[in-house]
């Protein structure tokens, strides 16, 4: 191994092998310089370096191959232009052992390079690798029409192996970095298998290109025979005047069917049913059905997908902006997109707003859709009783049609879009079938993707959807659907979280699309004053409404010229709202045969007082107030539990059994149902015949057993507000509901003490002002 300093050439976007020439134009001082100095030190000789990545702008020594070829300048001619044209030759392999910079050029480097050829070392082997060689290239050449034989002739009278190989390698249609690994390469041995590699794969290539050919040319044979007759058909029809729409028709069919991005299958059968449209007559009453169906097909966005936002802090960000609270929902949503992002594929899930009207599930569900880039679409199914509806007809009858899902799909323009199903605890079920029943297939994240809707009678794949689904009572859904939901509890708002929605939220949205242009500013006394005696609900639909007749009396005082109200007053509301609808007691007095139970309505949570009263009669029970089965049961156990404890409570037993026992709740024509009045009507009952008073601003709320256990009951944050609104300062809750004390605002829970009681006895000890101690018997 002879090592020798040589200048370095480095070259972009050319390998130069040995034993093959290159031409080459220099217009730089530096490349000038570089071929100055090899012919005055090095007798011609420089060192031929190739970047590995010709796009690369510069190069650093650090960077530059170490390997490379030895060349030599050939010939070399000054143009009239300045420029210097050479014609190198490559003379061997070689390795490098350090790049140097010239002692007199900070910008030209030299190089220490060696020899890395290796020679053959079986001569007799090397022959037989060599008649190996010209066998094949040979064969090659007269296998592809377009291989050049010129290299034939060079090849004849050579008696190297490496000489072959690099003779071979540049006529090979390869790519850059492949003639990186020929010069790379240093035995002849690896570079004539590689030549034989390349050599079988290009001609493997050759084959599948010319049957792909052959099966081109015939199906361009058949079309362009299809044409002709078609044209013909139609030059025909033209002159006989018979030129009608379904031929047009027809041309728009097949385009979109030829442009439509759907599965092999899909496209199959719109083929095959545009030939049955093709095949019947104009007059054909079947025309209209087949169209129809087609055009169905085609409007399905069968590969079409919306890109999900990555940035998850863009999309809880546009969530707080379009929804105040709610963090369950809205940390589920970026659970989702979390999950989608770093696993790259996930099936769409299905999640179930279920609270009161007016908490906000639809706009929500619209709100999701936007944060996420998706396109929304919404069904309601609220009194839907026909099946049809959601599988669709079968195409046979007339006016069929798809359902519900699959047209939707169409409006969606994508197959990944967030699809509302709105009330869907309403359905209803009779001769025409079980739409919940129907829906099963949609909701469920196991079948969705082989749904079949009875029109189109193809698998349509819907598990990409983000499907939500709303209702206002959990209880209504069918458990079969219930259990593919992943539901998700919307309570209803408390009066402080309504009215940061107004200001933040409902007043500028009301100010913006009515027109005003300078806001206007209601405080919190008279916002908490709206909330409170003109509103009842569990959301903000009915304070949306006042809201909106406030800013409506503005603009029409705008423009009728009179004085503008900026911040209004008591009064000023009451001349636009008129008098208070609804009224709360404040500090709620106890009273004997009265006591505060706790409701959960439609509203959100309330108070509730049961009233007991008593005269002569025969120990009878009369209820009244609307009260629903297990309210009454309810109230007949709270009787038998008096009567089996009187002694405990101190009431004469004769006395309730002489004495026919009234128990009413009022607003008698509201309906009301449920077992958690239980412990109120003990109360109630013990009151009234003990002549004892409830202490004042207190509520409670609890199932009760015979026994006088305690059972836990529902509805814990919403009740807790209902008490909160109309000033209650203590409630009595069940044992086991300690828990649900988290659900409850720190607004509503600093300003009530919470007493949790397992057995009636508990109660009684913190229910009454005076409680006198006496012997359970």
């Amino acid at each position: 191994m002879i090592k020798t300093n040589l200048p370095v050439l480095v070259l972009k976007g050319i390998v130069l092998l040995p034993n093959n020439d290159i031409r080459i134009e220099f217009d730089n001082s530096v490349s000038k310089e570089i071929i100055d100095v090899s012919e005055l030190f090095h007798d011609n000789l420089l060192f031929l370096v190739s970047l590995t990545n010709p796009l690369e702008e510069s190069s650093s020594k650090e960077t530059l191959p170490k390997y490379g070829v030895i060349a030599k300048i050939s010939h070399k001619l000054v143009l009239p232009n300045g420029f210097i044209r050479v014609i190198l030759t490559g003379m061997e392999r070689a390795i490098v052992h350090e790049y140097l910079n010239l002692n007199h050029s900070a910008e030209i480097l030299e190089t220490i390079v060696s020899n890395s050829d290796k020679p053959v070392e079986n001569k007799n082997e090397e022959k037989i690798f060599i008649q190996k060689l010209l066998n094949e290239t040979e064969k090659h050449i007269k296998m592809l029409p377009y291989a050049s034989n010129s290299i034939l002739s060079m090849l004849k009278n050579t008696t190297s192996l490496s000489k072959i190989t690099d003779l071979i390698a540049p006529t090979l249609p390869i790519t850059y970095s492949r003639f990186h690994e020929y010069l790379k390469q240093t035995s002849p041995e690896k570079r004539m298998e590689m030549i034989l590699e390349d050599f079988y794969q290009e001609e493997e290539l050759f084959h599948m290109e010319r049957n792909l050919d052959s099966k081109v040319k015939k199906t361009l044979d058949h079309n362009q025979k299809e044409y002709i007759l078609r044209e013909k058909i139609k030059a025909i029809q033209e002159e006989l005047g018979e030129k009608n729409s379904k031929d047009e028709q027809l041309d728009e069919l097949s385009t979109r069917i030829q442009n439509l991005s759907a599965p092999l299958k899909i496209k199959e059968r719109l083929k095959k049913e545009l030939k049955k449209y093709q095949d019947l007559p104009s007059t054909s009453p079947e025309l209209a059905i087949l169209e129809n169906y087609m055009d169905t097909l085609l409007s399905i966005p069968w590969n079409i997908m919306t890109k999900d936002l990555d940035d998850l802090k863009l999309v809880q960000k546009r969530l707080e902006e379009s929804h105040y609270g709610l963090e369950k929902v809205k940390q589920r949503i970026l659970e989702y997109l979390a999950v989608k992002q770093q696993a790259h594929a996930l099936k769409g899930p299905i999640l179930c707003f279920v609270g009161p009207p007016g908490v906000g599930k639809t706009s929500l569900a619209f709100s999701i859709a936007k944060a996420m880039n998706r396109n929304f679409v919404k069904i309601s199914v609220g009194g839907l009783n026909d099946v049809s509806e959601i599988m669709g007809h079968r195409k046979t009858y007339i006016g069929a049609s798809p359902g519900k899902i699959i047209t939707q799909l169409k409006k969606a323009k994508s197959m990944n879009p967030v699809f509302l199903i709105d009330e869907i605890d309403k359905l209803t079920k009779d001769v025409k079938g079980d739409p919940a029943s129907a829906l099963l297939e949609v909701l469920d994240p196991e079948q969705n993707r082989y749904f079949t809707d009875n029109y189109i009678d193809e698998e349509v794949d819907l598990s990409n959807i983000f499907f939500i689904a709303t209702a206002n009572y959990l209880e209504d859904i069918p458990e079969a659907l219930k259990d593919r939901l992943e539901i998700i509890e919307l309570s209803s708002y408390t009066e402080y979280e309504k009215l940061d929605i107004a200001k933040k939220y409902l007043l500028p949205k009301i100010c913006k699309q009515d027109g005003l242009t300078t806001p206007i500013f209601l405080n919190d006394d008279i916002l908490l004053k709206i909330i409170r005696e003109y509103t009842k609900e569990a959301g903000v639909r009915s304070l949306e409404r006042s809201l909106e007749t406030i800013v409506r009396k503005e603009i029409t005082n705008q423009l009728m010229g009179k004085r503008i109200i900026r911040r209004f007053t008591v009064s000023k509301i009451e001349d636009y709202l008129g008098q208070p609808l609804f009224s709360y007691a404040k500090a709620v007095e106890g009273k004997v045969g009265v006591v505060n139970g706790l409701a959960y309505t439609n509203y959100g949570g309330d108070v509730l007082p049961i009233e007991v009263n008593f005269y002569k009669g025969q120990g009878n029970l009369i209820l009244t107030g609307s009260l629903g089965d297990v309210m009454k049961e309810s109230a007949y156990i709270a009787l038998s539990y008096v009567k089996a404890n009187a002694d405990f409570f101190s009431i004469p037993y004769q006395k309730l059994k002489e004495n026919d026992i009234h128990i009413h709740v009022p607003e008698g024509a509201v309906p009301k149902d449920g077992p958690s009045a239980g412990i109120t009507l003990v109360t109630a009952l013990i009151s009234a015949f003990s002549n004892r008073k409830v202490k004042d601003s207190l509520a409670m709320t609890g199932e009760i057993t015979l026994r006088g256990d305690i059972l836990p009951i529902g509805g814990v944050r919403e009740k807790s507000i209902g008490a909160h609104r109309n000033g209650m300062k203590t409630i009595l809750l069940p044992f086991s509901n300690q828990g649900n004390l988290d659900e409850v605002p720190m607004e509503v829970k600093k300003d009530i003490t919470y007493i949790f009681v397992k057995n009636y006895k508990e109660v009684f000890e913190n229910a009454f002002e005076e409680v006198e101690v006496c012997t359970r018997i």
